[in-house]
């Protein structure tokens, strides 16, 4: 009978996509299984390979797991002389799933796919035969425990009608999700398509209907859009990383993570509410397809809460203008003057909060503290800017990134800072941690930028990121980082959009060395302008700027290259530098609502130099 947890699922996808797994055959060759062995049986002779594998989807954020019984059925098994070993089978596939979930929030499915035989008309095998097949498999895959039932992968649409009348025969109650095979054009290899199968499978039942398998995401989601206006149940779309290429004998999948990221959100937007991967993905698959969802999630629920009774619930956000020194001059148009001071690598900071101190006594506005930059370790920055701001009084913009945190300890740390008077924040994704010193430790990315403000936002209005009601609401003024050099400016500005549809209030940009790129992001953006401040980098010297370019993707004309490869000592370099970053300055004074100035090397009587050029600073001590 339908259990609570099967009801949980089907009541989960009418409010939120939920995300599957991925390949277990492309992870079992990858891991040495040669093709010709019974990957079936596995569950038997190897358990705990499969078990690893079901728990490596799990924390790269899956929530379904399919069980390995794919071609756990009579026929299949009896090319392996198998046949007599359907139930031990396929209760091992369940068993190891469920062990696996043991620890995680998770759904556990049992996969059966096609007979791997003709059936008639086409083949010797009768349709009781075949239904006769599935109902062994399926009675098993029940009585281990599955809470829902996935048929996949079937090209012939009367084989998976005998599955699914199996399947009603053995539970009519267990949630059926029913997908087939399609090609590129969209039709199942009988030639059904869409306008055919999708009324057929919501006919026989099937409470999810969908596709895997075969194509790649672009081919699927064209057939997700078709399949769409033809039925009211949930979509499902599992499609494989790509189409392969045959590379020195080998089958290759050539979509990257990121890329089936990207279309994990289209599914989603196209009405797909179950999402996975079929061949070629991987853990690595499943971990960027859930960090998309994440911020597609973040981003529905705020949007959400502005008409549904959450927002009933909601407190007013305090005005900009009353939050924060900084949101005061935002909120007013006054131009804003930010310095930026890296956290010690100790637990000491002298020099700092020295430097803190003389920035507050030049007229600075405020103190801007990165998170761990380049994926390094070092103080908190959380810590420095309290202290900073209990010891020197002068307020700090604290860089809060994605990578370390799951959203509950997102959170929990915006809370507690929040409590200590911390109220500037700027909302970034963060530096993986390969790009570190510490290329082995792992990065969390619930959600990205866009997902962060969402949550900063609902915070801001008294409620967590459920929309559950929290009390009185956070006081920050938000900010988020953009890039006016990055080659693929379309993404940039979309992600730009993205953030200010959240809830950016300000944006603070990567340095920037030409003019004309800046002219093109402000001119981008026109439509959802917010205050933008400049970010200004004084070069130090010429293996500064050419690391700027090539490695931090940040732009960097040749003529600025060509100017410091002049100077003749490391005293002309900065200096050369500095009057780079002052020109640039005073060029974008007039186009922009502040300036935040990089100090390197803890050099901040460099930045206030650049600053000099407001002609409202002191000259800087030698």
């Amino acid at each position: 009978m339908l259990n609570q947890m099967s009801k949980d699922l089907l009541t989960r996808m009418k409010q939120a996509p939920v995300l599957c797994d991925g390949a277990t055959g492309t992870l079992l060759y990858a891991k040495g299984v040669f093709i010709n062995r019974c990957y079936d049986e596995l569950n038997v002779s190897q358990p705990d390979l499969i078990r690893d594998i079901h728990r490596d989807y799990l924390q790269a954020g899956a929530e379904i797991i399919e069980t390995n019984t794919f071609g756990a059925n009579v026929f299949r098994l009896a090319r392996h002389s198998l046949a007599d070993r359907v139930r031990e089978i396929n209760l091992a596939g369940v068993k190891l799933a469920r062990e696996a979930a043991k620890s995680f929030d998770a759904w556990i499915a049992g996969s059966v796919g096609p007979l791997g035989i003709r059936i008639e008309p086409l083949g010797k095998t009768s349709l009781e035969e075949a239904r006769t097949a599935f109902r062994d498999q399926i009675a098993a895959l029940i009585e281990g425990g599955v809470n829902v039932l996935i048929l996949e992968t079937f090209g012939y649409v009367e084989e998976i009608h005998q599955a699914m009348l199996a399947a009603r025969d053995v539970d009519p109650t267990v949630p059926l999700i029913a997908q087939v095979t399609i090609d590129e054009d969209g039709n199942c290899l009988d030639g059904s398509t869409p306008e055919v199968f999708t009324p057929k499978l919501e006919q026989w039942g099937a409470d999810v209907i969908g596709c895997n398998c075969s194509v790649g995401p672009v081919a699927m989601l064209e057939g997700m859009e078709r399949m769409r206006p033809l039925t009211s149940l949930p979509l499902a779309a599992q499609p494989n990383a790509g189409i392969p290429r045959s590379v020195e004998g080998r089958n290759i999948y050539l979509c990257s993570p990121e890329y089936m990221a990207s279309y994990a959100r289209k599914f989603v937007a196209a009405g797909v509410r179950l999402v996975g991967g079929c061949c070629g993905t991987t853990p690595d698959h499943i971990r960027a397809m859930k960090s998309a969802l994440r911020v597609g999630e973040a981003r529905s629920k705020v949007a959400a809460t502005t008409t549904s009774q959450a927002s009933l619930t909601a407190v007013p956000a305090v005005p900009l203008e009353q939050r924060s020194h900084l949101g005061r001059k935002l909120a007013r148009g006054e131009f804003v003057t930010m310095v930026e001071i890296v956290p010690p690598k100790g637990k000491d900071a002298p020099k700092e909060m020295e430097g803190a101190r003389f920035l507050k006594s030049v007229g600075v506005d405020g103190i801007n503290i990165p998170d761990s930059p380049r994926a390094s370790a070092r103080m908190s920055n959380q810590a420095l800017s309290l202290l900073v701001q209990q010891q020197v009084g002068i307020e700090t913009i604290l860089h809060y990134t994605c990578r370390d945190r799951n959203v509950l300890g997102i959170q929990s740390d915006l809370l507690g800072a929040a409590a200590m008077g911390l109220r500037n924040l700027l909302c970034i994704t963060g530096d993986p941690p390969k790009m570190g010193n510490y290329p082995d430790a792992t990065a969390v990315f619930d959600v990205d930028s866009i997902g962060l403000v969402n949550i900063v936002r609902n915070l801001n209005r008294g409620l967590d990121i459920g929309s559950n009601p929290i009390g009185q609401g956070t006081a920050f003024v938000i900010g988020v980082g953009a890039n006016p050099g990055l080659n693929d400016m379309e993404e940039e500005i979309r992600r730009f959009e993205y953030k200010v549809q959240a809830g950016a209030e300000y944006v603070v940009t990567q340095p920037v060395f030409d003019l004309r790129l800046l002219e093109n992001f402000l001119r981008r953006i026109a439509h959802c302008r917010i205050p933008v401040i400049v970010g200004i980098w004084p070069l130090i010297s010429v293996r500064n700027a050419e690391f700027m370019k090539n490695e931090l993707r940040v732009s960097v004309p040749d003529g600025i290259l060509e100017r410091m490869a002049r100077a003749q000592t490391p005293e002309a370099a900065r200096e050369e530098g500095i009057a780079i970053a002052r020109e640039m300055l005073l060029a974008a004074r007039d186009r922009v609502q502040g300036a935040q100035i990089s100090a390197p090397l803890g050099k901040y009587a460099a930045a206030v130099d650049v600053l000099e050029a407001l002609g409202s600073f002191p000259s800087a001590p030698v």
